[in-house]
């Protein structure tokens, strides 16, 4: 790893943690709910930020919906995600301005967010891999009755 790599990372790891922060605590946007920064890509002139979010689900009142909505994701996630995304990315120069104070960088990057769908894909693989692994015991347990 190159010296200007190295730097390039630790300015990106120092976006993640100040950017988490910062809207959670300054972004007033009721559109933007549970938003957790999972990672930022930097380009290697520091000119542009790829931000990677996931949006955790809101949960109600109503038990029927919180189970539909956290086991599988449908429409109404998708819409909420979207919501977020271009609140954030309306409130990226607000947030720009208030990386610049945190940072000791010459630029600030100009950011631009997108979902991350990581989370999502593992609670997808191990929900697979738990079914897998049932019907495999079910399997076990019915051959050794017969």
């Amino acid at each position: 790893m190159t010296d200007a790599s190295s730097r390039v990372q630790r300015v990106a790891d120092q976006i993640q943690r100040d950017l988490a922060t910062l809207i959670q605590m300054e972004v007033n946007d009721p559109r933007v709910g549970m938003v957790s920064v999972t990672g930022v890509d930097v380009s290697r002139d520091l000119a542009h930020a790829k931000v990677y979010v996931t949006v955790m689900n809101s949960l109600t009142d109503d038990h029927k919906v919180n189970d539909s909505t956290l086991s599988e994701p449908g429409d109404l996630d998708k819409l909420e995600i979207e919501d977020n995304l271009k609140a954030l990315n309306k409130a990226a120069g607000y947030l720009r301005t208030l990386l610049a104070k945190r940072l000791n960088t010459r630029s600030v990057p100009k950011l631009q967010f997108h979902y991350d769908a990581s989370i999502e894909r593992g609670q997808r693989l191990s929900s697979l891999i738990d079914n897998a692994l049932a019907a495999d015991r079910e399997q076990h347990g019915n051959d050794s009755e017969d």
